[in-house]
């Protein structure tokens, strides 16, 4: 199969309408051709004028481990050209910035997840596209998740960095396609164009969603393996919580854990409360000492999710339900147990960390509520998952059903 960058340097009337046209590049580490090119350097070899470019959350360099790190704006040393940091002093494109392109072309690898900033960049870039007139083109790349949708819609007022619109958590879209959904849900008068990928089957096994012949390069730090893209809708919310996610290890945003977690005990509940919850994977209790971040140099108890090899089922696996199960399952097995972990997040001061992350209060008080069953929690996702799976059908460019 083909990514969107490969098309583009493969097809030269793909590439026609850059002639003589000032071109900047939105790109980080895993922004690659299919021979491991960057594809800053691949462009500039076809012939494209790039005068410009801009680095997401963590950096064009991929250099900042953890979340609230921000990278400054620089030169790039080969090139000569500015390189705009959209974590930094400010999330958006100033007009200085937008005064050096023509065309954007925005080349980066998603994880399929609203919470992932990339999203919420994305809709940054095109607001400010048409504002100063400007084109942007995205240059796709495989949603890793698939096509599976699951999670509550973020509600009005819960807009943040990491909530750019009413999506679910796990959207099912790739960014091109949600690219064309935020144009058409926020009426942007924008020249907004997809570089289509040739070949992605999102249903296809063993990838679902990941091509077997593409090697996985990080799209962000601690974005180390398909393992924890399946998982990362999941694993997010611990960043809510005052249990470790993982970070300060070689499995960040795969596992769960905390000294004082009784591991086997909690997947016992969890097994008792909502069986259905744990399908698709494998759990698998971990020891752990994270040499930063959580709990750092204390040893851990805790639980390895496995969404991988013959343990993974990609229709039944559902990390949203599975995280929020383990933690109804620990206020069960400990009520007063410390979960929530209150600190700004994301540059959100006045609001808790988990309901940021899930765009509103209502996962947090399904857990909060001692009374409160599987089956609620249940009521509450799939109308909004049906919402979703009808509002997406018109903007999906690929293969695949629904799920």
């Amino acid at each position: 199969m083909k990514f969107g960058i490969d098309r583009l340097l493969e097809q030269p009337e793909l590439r026609r309408p850059l002639a003589g046209k000032r071109v900047a590049l939105l790109a980080h580490p895993a922004s690659l051709t299919e021979d491991l090119t960057h594809s800053l350097d691949a462009l500039i070899e076809a012939g494209v004028k790039v005068t410009a470019m801009f680095g997401p959350q963590h950096g064009v360099r991929g250099d900042l481990q953890d979340n609230m790190m921000e990278s400054p704006d620089f030169t790039d040393p080969v090139y000569g050209i500015p390189v705009f940091s959209l974590y930094g002093e400010a999330r958006r494109p100033s007009g200085q910035a937008m005064g050096t392109f023509d065309v954007l072309l925005v080349d980066l690898q998603d994880l399929g997840c609203r919470i992932y900033t990339y999203v919420t960049t994305l809709l940054y870039v095109l607001e400010a596209a048409a504002q100063h007139g400007k084109s942007v083109w995205v240059l796709d790349r495989p949603n890793p998740a698939g096509r599976p949708i699951e999670g509550l819609i973020l509600k009005p007022g819960w807009e943040s960095f990491v909530g750019a619109g009413p999506l679910p958590m796990r959207h099912g879209l790739t960014l091109g396609e949600l690219g064309a959904w935020f144009v058409a849900h926020f009426k942007l008068d924008v020249d907004y164009q997809v570089i289509a990928m040739e070949g992605w089957a999102p249903e296809a096994a063993p990838g679902f969603g990941w091509p077997e012949d593409r090697l996985w390069i990080n799209p962000s730090p601690n974005a180390a393996n398909l393992n924890m893209a399946r998982a990362y809708a999941g694993t997010v919310m611990l960043e809510g919580t005052t249990l470790s996610e993982g970070r300060g290890t070689t499995r960040p945003l795969e596992l769960l854990g905390a000294p004082d977690l009784p591991a086997r005990d909690l997947v016992a509940e969890m097994r008792r409360l909502a069986p259905a919850w744990l399908a698709g994977c494998a759990l698998r209790e971990i020891w752990f000492e994270p040499t930063f971040h959580k709990h750092a140099k204390a040893l851990n108890n805790g639980v390895h999710i496995h969404a991988e090899g013959r343990f993974y089922d990609h229709q039944a696996f559902r990390p949203w339900r599975l995280m929020a199960l383990a933690f109804k399952a620990l206020l069960r097995l400990r009520p007063d147990y410390p979960l929530w972990r209150d600190f700004a997040y994301e540059y959100e001061y006045d609001k808790l960390a988990i309901d940021v992350i899930n765009g509103g209060p209502a996962l947090r008080a399904w857990v909060d509520d001692p009374e409160a069953a599987p089956g609620d929690l249940e009521a509450l996702a799939r109308p909004d998952e049906a919402a979703w799976a009808e509002a997406r059908a018109p903007f999906r460019l690929y293969g695949g059903q629904a799920a």
